[in-house]
């Protein structure tokens, strides 16, 4: 897991910390045992989350690989995300982070290193 400095990008502004989830053991672990995530958590490749076993709500968004957002959702614990046959990554934050970066369906993303 990367967290050298990454940050968001959300249609060109850099909008929070980053924490880049590109292996295996990372994706597989995830936000959980967390009580909260500074920025925002991005899982890649994946095309689906849960929230089962899960601290918080989180505002998810399903990516294509171009970085354009497919889907969002905010998610309470114990559920399922969407599916988008397009999704390639996703990215999370803790609920209502997406709303304060207008980060919406139809969005850019991307990772900006530091």
């Amino acid at each position: 897991m990367s967290e050298s400095g990454d940050v968001l990008l959300v249609d060109g502004w850099e909008v929070a910390p980053l924490e880049l989830a590109d292996t295996y053991g990372a994706r597989r672990h995830g936000l959980l045992k967390r009580d909260g995530v500074e920025g925002a958590f991005w899982l890649d490749p994946c095309r689906h989350v849960h929230t089962l076993g899960m601290r918080f709500a989180i505002d998810v968004a399903l990516v294509d690989r171009d970085g354009v957002v497919l889907h969002t959702q905010t998610m309470p614990p114990g559920r399922l995300s969407a599916v988008r046959l397009r999704c390639r990554s996703v990215v999370e934050a803790e609920a209502g982070a997406f709303a304060r970066w207008a980060l919406t369906t139809g969005a850019k993303v991307e990772a900006a290193h530091g």
